[in-house]
């Protein structure tokens, strides 16, 4: 089985634990204790390790920088719905998080980023499954709903390698 796992330093394990499962991930209680969590995005696949500053620092002797000033990565997690996006920002930032900038909406996709109160910059997002499939031009030209209803084509998305 292949599984990915994204390490994050906080400050506050109990806050970043609080926050993770405040926008829908669980805690996986076999691998959390005092210096870490490990926080499930989706079961068997994909799970944060929130690590606590200090726990972070022994697996590296280069310094940790502070997300909330120079942040170097984001985390892209794609949800099955507008709608489940828009619930796990606003659940975020009622548990303590924040939302640097507007929604982006192109139509075949639609992503919100939000940020956790250490800084750590998570994107939530939905795209349309004929996009997801084909390419943001099928999804144009299949005339998805979502598509349709939001007035963006295919050459308003970002640009793609």
């Amino acid at each position: 089985m292949t599984m990915m796992f994204v390490s994050l330093p906080v400050t506050d394990l109990e806050r970043a634990k609080s926050f993770y499962t405040a926008i829908g991930f669980t805690i996986n209680p076999l691998f959390t204790d005092h210096n870490a969590a490990c926080v499930v995005v989706e079961e068997d696949h994909s799970a944060f390790m929130i690590l606590v500053r200090e726990y972070f620092q022994t697996f590296t002797a280069l310094p940790i920088g502070d997300p909330a000033v120079a942040p170097s990565v984001t985390r892209a997690i794609f949800l099955d719905s507008r709608e489940a996006v828009d619930t796990a920002v606003t659940a975020g930032l009622a548990a303590g998080g924040s939302e640097a900038q507007a929604a982006s909406d192109y139509g075949f996709m639609y992503q919100r980023q939000l940020t956790d109160p250490d800084g750590n910059i998570l994107e939530f997002g939905w795209m349309d499954p004929t996009a997801a499939a084909q390419g943001p031009d099928a999804a144009a030209a299949h005339g998805s709903d979502a598509t349709a209803a939001h007035g963006s084509d295919a050459a308003a998305a970002p640009e793609q390698d």
